[in-house]
């Protein structure tokens, strides 16, 4: 007897539905063909687009934000923790997802981008469920290591840097486009050095403007 394909599969088909064609674009039809499945299956695991939707979300946030979680856990039980550190855990998870095209890390990327910048209502309940949390915690941190930071300045500074995250979290080509081809958003370890550099400095000149 045939094994019943798992929910991962679903998932996997509709992380590259919802990231090519948009959540309105897409239909539960759609993913059951990328996934080869009968679309009975889907609404038995996931019910509604919209559920399937987050479910999406949900596992590929629950992987970022642990390894984010991780990385801070360690710095902290070591000596003083530097910026320049802490944005290399805030960064590095994202470029390692997004650039994993075998492992479809590249359409979630696609499908963050979106959603994080989107104002629907969707959008935003989901960025504030599966995002604030961790945000929370590395504003926090950045406080704790530029001291006198305000809530404000804090708060935009981890914003700018998501939005450096999302932009260069997948390969598109562009950089080496704009370079003539001395740029290479291959390499994940050039990227996150320049990605670290800019917001740490923005950081600390948001620090000194006052």
């Amino acid at each position: 007897m045939a094994k019943e394909p798992g929910k991962s599969v679903i998932l996997d088909a509709a992380e590259k539905v919802f990231a090519l064609k948009g959540f309105d674009g897409s239909s539960m039809r759609m993913i059951a063909g990328e996934a080869e499945v009968a679309q009975a299956l889907i609404h038995y695991h996931f019910d509604t687009k919209e559920k399937l939707f987050e479910d999406v979300v949900a596992r590929r946030s629950g992987a970022i934000n642990s390894a984010r979680e991780k990385s801070l856990a360690m710095l902290r039980a070591g000596d003083a923790v530097s910026l320049e550190a802490l944005l290399e855990a805030f960064f590095r998870p994202n470029l390692e997802l997004g650039h994993d095209t075998k492992g479809g890390g590249h359409y979630y990327a696609r499908l963050l981008a979106t959603t994080a910048s989107a104002n629907d209502e969707r959008s935003v309940a989901l960025t504030r469920k599966y995002y604030d949390p961790i945000a929370r915690l590395y504003v926090a941190a950045i406080q704790d290591i530029l001291i006198g930071l305000s809530d404000q300045d804090a708060v935009w500074g981890y914003l700018f840097a998501v939005g450096i995250a999302l932009t260069s979290m997948s390969k598109t080509g562009r950089a080496a486009g704009l370079s003539d081809g001395k740029c290479n958003d291959d390499d994940i370890e050039e990227i996150l050095i320049r990605n670290v550099t800019f917001a740490a400095a923005g950081l600390r000149a948001l620090g000194q403007g006052k």
